[in-house]
């Protein structure tokens, strides 16, 4: 990270070992990101405040965007706020449901005859090609000026309304309701809504709730 020049660096759930000199000697020359590291509890905690968060993945899925292509659309994703870039452990990589907090996926693009690459390399790579597209970047232009997006946490508050709103109304299968709600967090992400958008979505789905329970014959509160 700070070869790249990036120094904001949160960890989740961390192991205690972080301050044993081992650990220390690893990140030689860069002490003050690892002692200046903010601890989170959940990968939600971590990014909540980010505008966008990017998940790295080992599967070459369709979907998956090249680290240039993320160094590309990298200032579009962040509109002005922070963008995460988030990885998982070098053992497991990321979860299920850890990718679906990251609309984007990035993959390296390696030979099929030796796919893996380490937690640093991947880390190194990604960080190398954010900073190349910087250093290339012109320099700021006058542009009309735009709303910067809601942070993911927010995102995730209008998600969660809607996941009981689409119970409530019987759109989402109360068996697997996160294979569909996943598809539409992604649809909503894309947009970058604003906090007014946000604001707004989580108004309808309150008020789809309220209409689901009324159409059952409950309570007509929301």
């Amino acid at each position: 990270m700070k070869n790249m020049g990036l120094q904001a660096l949160c960890l989740v759930d961390p192991p205690d070992a972080l301050d044993s000199r081992e650990a220390r000697s690893l990140a030689y020359g860069a002490w003050d990101v690892l002692d200046g590291a903010r601890r989170a509890g959940s990968l939600l905690e971590a990014v909540a405040a980010s505008a966008a968060a990017v998940g790295t993945t080992g599967r070459d899925t369709p979907a998956a965007w090249s680290p240039r292509r993320l160094a590309a659309e990298a200032a579009r994703l962040a509109g002005g706020g922070r963008l995460s870039l988030v990885f998982g452990p070098e053992a497991s990589g990321l979860t299920g449901s850890e990718l679906d907090l990251c609309p984007v996926l990035v993959h390296v693009p390696t030979d099929p005859a030796q796919p893996s690459l380490n937690l640093a390399q991947a880390v190194l790579l990604l960080c190398y090609e954010m900073r190349l597209a910087s250093l290339a970047a012109p320099g700021p232009a006058a542009a009309a000026p735009r709303e910067a997006p809601a942070p993911v946490g927010e995102v995730e508050q209008a998600v969660a309304d809607l996941r009981a709103a689409l119970l409530e109304i019987g759109y989402l299968d109360a068996a697997n309701p996160d294979r569909i709600l996943a598809e539409l967090r992604r649809l909503i992400a894309r947009g970058q809504p604003t906090h007014r958008e946000v604001g707004l979505l989580r108004g309808l789905a309150r008020q789809v709730a309220w209409a689901g329970r009324v159409a059952r014959g409950g309570p007509g509160v929301g």
